[in-house]
């Protein structure tokens, strides 16, 4: 199955201020986060995002916080974003499909994938949009997301599952602007 733009959401998750200098390879995690964030809007597809407990991992990184709207950023308490119940109050959360990103890979993607899974949602995991504070952890939380059932994808296989075909003035736009 195709990403498409009209059936899907980009969700980031807990890309914290405190959390985020513990993270391997966070500048990297940030830069694809960015990228897919502006292509999303660019596409029209909605882009929403969580915060695990800000009094103690601070509030979103400042790249990200400029370019998601507040409301469209829930707290949570729970490793699982949808254990909390904090992405219903979101309208695009009932959407089909979910493209993931974040931290931490093994703990709050991999609940959260798992419990969007269990909610019938076809879940794909940007794998170099997400990060651990170990490599190996990352590695193996990817592969029992892959055995659950989630598709581990690429951010460019994002962008094109969203623009579906070339030869359209947005496709050029988006060419030029985010696949050079």
């Amino acid at each position: 199955m195709l990403i498409r733009p009209d059936n899907s959401l980009l969700l980031l998750i807990d890309l914290q201020e405190r959390l985020a200098p513990a993270i391997h390879g966070i500048d990297a995690v940030l830069q694809h986060n960015l990228w897919l964030v502006a292509v999303a809007q660019r596409l029209s597809v909605p882009v929403a995002a969580t915060v695990q407990y800000p009094a103690g991992l601070g509030p979103m990184v400042p790249d990200l916080t400029v370019r998601i709207p507040g409301d469209q950023v829930v707290e949570k308490i729970h490793f699982s974003a949808v254990a909390d119940g904090c992405l219903e109050a979101l309208p695009a959360f009932s959407r089909r499909q979910v493209v993931l990103t974040g931290t931490e890979t093994h703990v709050c993607v991999l609940q959260t994938a798992l419990d969007l899974l269990a909610l019938g949602k076809e879940v794909f995991v940007v794998a170099e949009a997400v990060g651990s504070r170990r490599p190996d952890d990352k590695e193996l939380a990817l592969a029992r997301l892959r055995q659950e059932g989630c598709r581990i994808v690429s951010r460019e296989m994002v962008a094109f599952e969203w623009l579906h075909r070339a030869g359209t003035e947005t496709f050029r736009q988006v060419s030029r602007e985010f696949l050079r």
